[in-house]
């Protein structure tokens, strides 16, 4: 079973910036696929961004381009988001998942979920 432990969260003003982690209970070689989706109140789970454990390609959904970067550290068995000029548009519970290496934006597609980081962002 993984588990994957996020970390980061917190609440800043608009145009400020938060680096969320997830650290996975995975050898590298079981991870082929992680990202990160976030879920507002009453709003469905959203993708924000993926990334490939391996070869680092990376996706992102429109509304967070430019803004976010997905890395991770291979050693660490760890991912992170940074997320610079947040708006309040990206208020929203934020879940590290693991997939496939084909997963696409489709919350479908990954195994794994954590327990989530709420990030709050004020206008």
């Amino acid at each position: 079973q993984v588990q994957l432990v996020e970390s980061g969260g917190g609440l800043v003003q608009a145009g400020g910036s938060l680096r969320l982690s997830c650290a996975a209970s995975a050898r590298t070689g079981n991870i082929y696929k992680m990202g990160w989706f976030r879920q507002a109140p009453g709003k469905e789970r959203r993708f924000v961004a993926s990334i490939h454990w391996i070869y680092g390609s990376t996706s992102y959904a429109d509304a967070v381009k430019g803004r976010f970067t997905i890395f991770r550290d291979l050693a660490k068995n760890t991912l992170y988001l940074q997320m610079n000029n947040l708006k309040p548009g990206d208020t929203a519970a934020y879940y590290c998942v693991t997939g496939p290496g084909w997963a696409t934006q489709d919350s479908n597609d990954y195994d794994y979920w954590g327990q989530g980081t709420q990030v709050s962002v004020s206008s």
